[in-house]
């Protein structure tokens, strides 16, 4: 038990701080993924440490170095999501709609391409009657079996693809610009459009990254960079600014936030919770991948993670209003 309990506690160590490592390789950064998690089973290591001892023989050095190194461990993990709980102070006020005169919501959804479960995800659009819906992972037949939505979003902006990162966007507002690029990868779009909202001009970036991962990238560097590549436009654009999608990266992670940081833009989740989105099947691996991050230009009138729709991924619903 002793050995098994040392081994355990030593390897949990180790992997808090494996992110710290300079490395992009998925092997060092998918350990920023479940810090609540790493949280939970340190703390438990910790508390067989303390009773396995507090009912044997006193501590060794050894011991009491593990058990400081678990604390520090766990405290290291708790920095990282503690905004991202009610104990933080929240950086965004919310307001109801009706101290809002102009409102905007996205509804965002990676479909997961095998999916065929499109009648979910369209109660979920004739429920919520999102002013913009974007669709990830969606290809020809995802377009075609929520083909029925287009009479409510008469504007629309299509990159039907077979490899994971299609992406189709519906909106009710008409484009004043819209462009589809491939920033980094030819084979990963994204979506810029600009919209008038009461006379007033709205930009909003709509985005899938591939994640660091043995089956997509082995390096992290394509997604850091397109992220910190649009942080740079963002902060150079005027006027209200709103992105959303499928960043394939956490909240707390370094690259988010410093994403946050070149852009300005705001998170309306912290203070308020985690909203994990990722994996909708699998209760015990729970990750916030989907966001949506805005301008200092609105308040938060609802966010909300939705039911599921067959995917691994919940849809997310924010609706933002725009400041008088």
């Amino acid at each position: 038990m002793d050995i098994a309990l040392t081994s355990a506690s030593l390897v949990f160590i180790l992997v808090s701080f494996i992110p710290l490592y300079p490395s992009s390789h998925w092997l060092v950064r998918v350990w920023e993924f479940p810090r609540l998690q790493l949280a939970v089973i340190i703390a438990l290591l910790l508390g067989f440490q303390c009773w396995w001892h507090a009912s044997g023989d006193m501590p060794t050095i050894s011991d009491g170095i593990i058990i400081t190194g678990l604390f520090i461990s766990l405290i290291y993990q708790l920095i990282w999501i503690l905004p991202y709980t009610p104990l933080y102070k929240t950086e965004v006020e919310r307001l109801s709609p009706e101290g809002v005169k102009d409102t905007i919501s996205v509804l965002s959804s990676n479909v997961y391409m095998p999916n065929n479960d499109f009648a979910k995800l369209i109660r979920h659009v004739r429920h919520k009657r999102p002013d913009f819906l974007v669709t990830l992972e969606s290809n020809e037949k995802w377009q075609s079996g929520i083909s029925e939505i287009e009479n409510d979003y008469p504007y629309t902006k299509f990159c039907p693809l077979e490899n994971l990162y299609g992406m189709h966007l519906y909106s009710k507002y008409p484009f004043e610009d819209v462009t589809l690029r491939f920033l980094i990868e030819q084979d990963v779009p994204s979506i810029r459009v600009k919209v008038k909202v009461n006379g007033q001009q709205v930009t909003l970036h709509f985005l899938h990254p591939k994640p660091p991962s043995p089956t997509e990238n082995t390096y992290a560097k394509p997604r850091d960079v397109e992220l910190t590549l649009i942080g740079r436009e963002i902060a150079s654009t005027p006027g209200p600014v709103i992105v959303a999608g499928d960043l394939n990266d956490v909240a707390w992670s370094p690259t988010t936030r410093k994403f946050k940081k070149i852009s300005g833009l705001l998170d309306p989740r912290e203070g308020r919770g985690f909203f994990n989105t990722f994996h909708a099947q699998y209760p015990l691996v729970k990750w916030p991948l989907d966001h949506v991050f805005h301008s200092d230009h609105f308040v938060l009138i609802n966010i909300e993670k939705l039911t599921s729709i067959g995917s691994d991924h919940f849809p997310l619903y924010t609706e933002l209003g725009l400041k008088q």
